[in-house]
């Protein structure tokens, strides 16, 4: 190799030593550039996930409660249930709105006080209605798992219950009373079901009595999980069911008849008849009004004993069911008090409003 190529040899050497320095720093530089990122990223969605806890009020502790509960139920008994992923998969969509809805309000988005916008009036809305949506999936949802744990109805034990206590089989008993005026009164009260926390609701929304409202519906939600979960261990699936058959035939009546006709053949669950949710969602409701609104109370509570009377009349529940709605409706109200108790159970937009006594 005389000189000439030796220079030139030394001098790629050189330059492949150079581009290789070069090439090491500069990908040290990228992977410093990403792990920066992802430490951003990361930072970022653990802030975001905080501040949509913290506009988390005691609601949405026993909503998301429930969820998880519920969740690590179906994954237990997966065998009993013909697509229990898809349930999960259901349920975490569930949670997840609920948790971006309280992002929304944390970030100032549903607040009407501050320069109220179209936008912030229609997110207010949905931030504070959506409970009776989730109750309406809750229940739908329950024709899926009324065996999950259980496979058996447990009608019988209930049947041998009002045998026992009135002597009778009260649901066929009391057809001997049908009439087209009395089907539709009792028709009438069975519907009154769906208007008792629209109306409490309503009055304490408008009045912007928010830490009022949110207990509420806290007693209601406490009431409907707790009835939830009773009937995947005690799975009923009620009179209408049960006895179908053995009517001498259909409760003929006028609008209020084919209304609930209509929503029982839209929305009719086949099970999670005990404890009746239609009782408890009511009872909780009542204790409610006699909370916030006294003077309300009163003009439910005879709609609402009218309503229990009905439930059985219209052959959907038995007496068993409407002594566990009460039961169930109650401890609502008692755990939802204490719940509301508790340090940030008014999510944290809303404390500008006096805390929970």
């Amino acid at each position: 190799m005389n000189e000439v190529q030796r220079q030139q040899y030394r001098g790629n050497e050189a330059a492949l030593a150079w581009h290789a320095e070069v090439g090491t720093a500069g990908g040290d530089d990228r992977a410093a550039g990403i792990e920066r990122g992802a430490n951003g990223i990361t930072a970022w969605f653990l802030r975001e996930a905080a501040a949509a806890w913290a506009a988390c009020g005691a609601f949405e502790w026993v909503a998301l409660g429930y969820l998880a509960i519920s969740s690590a139920l179906i994954a237990a008994f997966a065998e009993n249930l013909a697509r229990p992923v898809k349930l999960i998969g259901v349920q975490a969509l569930v949670a997840a709105v609920i948790v971006v809805l309280c992002w929304i309000e944390a970030h100032g988005g549903t607040d009407r006080n501050v320069c109220p916008t179209p936008t912030q009036r229609f997110w207010h809305f949905w931030r504070h209605w959506y409970p009776h949506l989730f109750f309406l999936f809750c229940f739908e949802e329950m024709g899926k798992l009324v065996h999950l744990v259980t496979p058996g109805w447990q009608d019988a034990k209930l049947i041998a219950f009002d045998q026992w206590l009135t002597g009778v089989n009260p649901s066929l008993w009391l057809e001997r009373f049908a009439h087209p005026a009395l089907n539709e009164f009792m028709q009438f009260a069975y519907f009154t079901y769906f208007l008792f926390l629209l109306i409490l609701g309503g009055i304490l929304y408008y009045r912007r009595d928010l830490k009022s409202y949110w207990a509420v519906m806290t007693y209601s939600a406490a009431g409907y999980v707790s009835g939830y979960v009773i009937s995947m261990f005690f799975p009923v699936q009620s009179p209408w069911f049960t006895f179908a058959g053995m009517w001498h035939g259909d409760l003929a009546g006028a609008p209020f008849t084919g209304l609930i006709n209509l929503i029982e053949k839209c929305g009719r669950v086949h099970g999670a008849a005990f404890p009746s949710q239609h009782v408890a969602g009511a009872v909780a409701a009542l204790w409610g009004a006699w909370r916030h609104r006294r003077w309300l109370f009163w003009i439910f509570l005879p709609s609402v004993l009218c309503m229990c009377v009905s439930t059985v009349y219209v052959r959907n529940h038995y007496v068993a069911d409407v002594f566990g709605g009460i039961v169930t409706g109650t401890l609502g109200y008692v755990i939802g008090s204490r719940v509301m108790k508790l340090q940030g159970a008014v999510a944290t937009v809303q404390k500008n409003n006096n805390s929970f006594p």
